[in-house]
C-alpha cells in the first residue's frame, strides 16, 4: 500500500518534470493560482487514497484469498514457482493475486491521467499556471511552503465536511 503512495509520488514528481506549456511574462504567483494548485494536489491525493481503499477492499474481500495475510505469503513468492509451491499456492489463488496485482499496476497510470486532466482543465488549474506555479515552488521555498499550508487547509476542511452527520 506505501508502495502505491510512493508511486504516486514519484509519477508526480516525473510528470511535474515535464512541461505542457510555457507563459508569457514570469510574474508573481497570486493567492488564486496557489489556492487552484492546492486544490488539484488535495483532489489527487483523494483519488490515490480512494485507489488504495478499493485495493485493500479487493485483499481483504477476496474469498479466494482469504484475506490479507494469504495475499502477503503469495506476494512474497510471487515469481518464484518453488515458493509457490512450498506455500501450496492453488491455480485460483494465483488468479486472484495476479488479478488484484494487474488494478495495482493500473493504479499509476490512472492517476497520472486524472491529474493530466485536472491540469490541462482551464477551470481546474490550467497548464499554464501549473507550470507557473511549479516554477515558483521551485524557485522560492516560502512558496512551496504556502502551498503546502493550504493543502493542509483544503484537507483538513475535507475531513470536517466528511464527517458532518445532516438530517
Amino acid at each position: 500500500m506505501k508502495k502505491i503512495f510512493l508511486l504516486a509520488l514519484l509519477m508526480f514528481g516525473v510528470f511535474s518534470v515535464q512541461t505542457f506549456a510555457q507563459e508569457e511574462g514570469e510574474d508573481e504567483v497570486t493567492e488564486e493560482e496557489m489556492m487552484k494548485y492546492a486544490s488539484m494536489e488535495v483532489k489527487v491525493q483523494s483519488y490515490i487514497q480512494e485507489k488504495q481503499s478499493t485495493m485493500e477492499t479487493m485483499i481483504k474481500e477476496n474469498e479466494t484469498l482469504g484475506g490479507g495475510a494469504r495475499y502477503n505469503e503469495l506476494k512474497g513468492a510471487w515469481g518464484d514457482e518453488e515458493k509457490l509451491a512450498e506455500i501450496e499456492a492453488t491455480e485460483e489463488e494465483k488468479e486472484a493475486f495476479a488479478e488484484i496485482q494487474a488494478y495495482i499496476d493500473s493504479i499509476g497510470d490512472e492517476v497520472k491521467e486524472y491529474m493530466t486532466g485536472l491540469i490541462m482543465d482551464a477551470e481546474v488549474l490550467g497548464a499554464a499556471t501549473y507550470n507557473k506555479v511549479r516554477r515558483a515552488m521551485s524557485a522560492d521555498p516560502s512558496v512551496k511552503e504556502q502551498i503546502d499550508n493550504l493543502i493542509s487547509e483544503l484537507k483538513e476542511k475535507e475531513g470536517e465536511d466528511d464527517g458532518d452527520v445532516t438530517d
